[in-house]
């Protein structure tokens, strides 16, 4: 990769920046952006020559690394042939891109709606499951992040939601989180049926009936990397049979690869009746998402109108990123190397380093998708920030870690290890140096026992 340093541009670029964009989930004045000015495979760099490890994935959606070689000449030459074309005609990338996508996915899912992202993917799918079910209500996990639209943003868990709630028929409930059990569980297997009794009262008690859908993330992302404990998603499976609910799989951030499998309820032994998908299906390089729909559901509109569409649906340039994304990720055993490299390298060295460093009270994840939840105490398991907020000893381990030449993805308490899945077994070694200085540098935080 080649690196030119351009001082004069990058302070260009943030005055622009500073001048004229508006952030997301920011307040405008205190923002110090870092300028990008350039990325490949794991790494990207500054417009001061600085080159980081990108330990983010940026919104941990690079799955395929940056600037892909196949990806972007598959961009390219669409754009050449056709730039854009509007939903209501049949197109060869679009239609290749589903057929694709179709594949991957179980036994009896052949269609797949397109959508612009991972926030109107779960509209839609809500939107779905409603139609489907004559039901208006969906139940979701508090700890959980399903995008930033209106019902999307409803059914998220997170502080986020609190300045957003203006969608109606969401309820939220405790999903398994043994490290921080809600059910006084010791054992995975407490934690799990205790959940699942807790989830079916709130199904008893919100009244089946009226139920459409339980949307989860199958490894909820964001909100900690909460792996399931062996039987739970199959319980949940178990519950909306029983109950004609629909089962949606959120797998905008734990699909395609990020976990080790193609889609991340491969784990486990379960189906869902909706999958959406978003940013691992393409890396984020041009902007798509989509449902993932069971025959019986895509039944459901064969003689009915969907009352929903987008202008960019299966736009051309995401299809055609989509289907060269999968051919890349098989043909070069993309999605068996986020596996190797979880079992054999992240997961042993981010469990050595909580050897090391007391601050590190738990370490999870699968594939190329780990958090590490930070405490400053492990016997009380105090969080190093509190629920919503951050804390200088955060602040600091993120500073650190750019220090030495690594992007961080930091929520709450949580440092979360998301490298693309390309990410080599030096790379990664490389990663869980700069973590073991980072930590170092922080451990005066923990205040326990060591």
């Amino acid at each position: 990769m080649s690196i030119s340093p351009d001082p004069a541009r990058g302070a260009e670029v943030f005055a622009n920046d500073r001048a004229h964009v508006f952030h997301s989930w920011s307040a405008q004045g205190a923002l110090n952006p870092m300028c990008i000015a350039g990325a490949e495979g794991c790494y990207v760099w500054d417009y001061d020559g600085n080159r980081y490890l990108d330990l983010s994935s940026q919104l941990v959606n690079v799955n395929i690394g940056h600037q892909h070689p196949k990806v972007v000449k598959a961009i390219q030459d669409q754009a050449a042939t056709l730039a854009t074309i509007a939903p209501q005609h049949a197109n060869d990338m679009r239609g290749e891109a589903a057929k694709r996508i179709a594949e991957l996915a179980p036994d009896g899912m052949n269609k797949v709606f397109f959508t612009n992202g991972g926030a109107d993917a779960i509209e839609n799918a809500i939107r779905m499951a409603r139609l489907h079910t004559g039901r208006d209500k969906v139940l979701s996990f508090y700890r959980s992040y399903h995008g930033n639209t209106g019902t999307a943003i409803q059914a998220t868990g997170d502080p986020r939601r609190w300045p957003n709630e203006y969608a109606d028929h969401v309820v939220h409930f405790f999903g398994p989180y043994l490290y921080r059990s809600s059910f006084w569980a010791t054992t995975p297997e407490e934690e799990t049926q205790r959940a699942l009794q807790h989830l079916e009262q709130v199904i008893v008690f919100e009244g089946p009936a009226t139920i459409a859908a339980v949307l989860l993330e199958s490894v909820v992302g964001t909100a900690g990397v909460l792996v399931p404990p062996p039987g739970y998603l199959e319980g949940v499976r178990a519950l909306c049979d029983k109950y004609g609910i629909v089962y949606i799989a959120d797998e905008v951030m734990a699909g395609f690869g990020r976990t080790g499998t193609w889609f991340a309820f491969e784990n486990f032994n379960v189906v869902p009746d909706l999958i959406t998908f978003a940013k691992g299906s393409n890396s984020g390089y041009v902007p798509v998402g989509g449902v993932i729909i069971s025959d019986p559901i895509a039944a459901t509109f064969n003689d009915r109108v969907f009352p929903g569409g987008l202008t960019y649906s299966g736009h051309p340039l995401a299809a055609a990123s989509i289907v060269a994304s999968i051919d890349a990720m098989k043909e070069e055993g993309i999605v068996e190397n986020a596996r190797r490299i979880g079992e054999d390298v992240l997961g042993p060295g981010l469990r050595a380093l909580a050897e090391r460093h007391p601050v590190i009270g738990e370490v999870r994840g699968l594939g190329v998708f780990w958090a590490l939840d930070l405490v400053t105490d492990r016997e009380t398991r105090e969080p190093l920030a509190p629920y919503g907020g951050t804390s200088p000893a955060m602040t600091e381990l993120a500073g650190e870690m750019k220090k030495r030449g690594a992007l961080p993805f930091t929520n709450f308490n949580r440092l979360h290890v998301v490298p693309p899945c390309t990410i080599t077994e030096e790379e990664a070694k490389e990663g869980l140096a700069i973590l073991d200085d980072a930590f170092a540098a922080i451990d005066g935080y923990y205040t326990g026992k060591a």
